[in-house]
């Protein structure tokens, strides 16, 4: 355990794996992972992959398993059937933009690093919507490069004015 501990904290592979994982997480995302791979001392281009892949990687996985996991919950663990409710509807509640400009608008929703918008949200919209994954998947990609892009420049002016 304490390997582990000195890979995760004190080894540049660590710092990455770190910030993959935190990227990995529902609202935090890319938009948390930058800034969080940067102050555990990673240079910002590294922090920028890392956050990019970790925000990646629960994508296909999203818009193809979801609605199925949704049903699975509803069927057996009821008590947790309003909060996908509750999941469905802000998906849906979001996506009026989606639905109007169809891959435009999950591009730009996806790329605006806002609160609620994102590849989670994003990929979910997608596979409310049956969106094909070999249509969604690369736009939602190209989203969160631009809003890495975004997220990344504003902590690199950060870090500069601090630094």
């Amino acid at each position: 355990m304490v390997e582990l501990t000195e890979f995760l904290n004190n080894t540049v592979g660590g710092e990455m794996l770190l910030t993959l994982l935190v990227s990995m997480i529902p609202i935090i995302e890319l938009r948390g992972g930058v800034p969080f791979g940067v102050a555990l001392g990673l240079p910002v281009q590294k922090a920028f992959f890392a956050a990019l892949i970790g925000n990646l990687i629960p994508v296909p996985f999203i818009i193809l398993f979801v609605r199925r996991v949704f049903q699975w919950i509803r069927a057996r663990i009821p008590k947790l059937g309003s909060m996908v409710d509750r999941l469905e509807q802000k998906a849906w509640a979001k996506s009026d933009k989606v639905q109007k400009y169809e891959l435009w608008g999950l591009l730009l929703f996806v790329a605006i690093p806002l609160p609620g918008t994102g590849a989670w949200t994003g990929s979910l919209i997608a596979a409310l919507m049956d969106m094909k994954l070999k249509r969604c998947v690369p736009v939602i990609v190209l989203g969160v490069v631009i809003a890495g892009v975004i997220v990344t420049s504003l902590t690199y002016g950060v870090v500069s004015l601090l630094g």
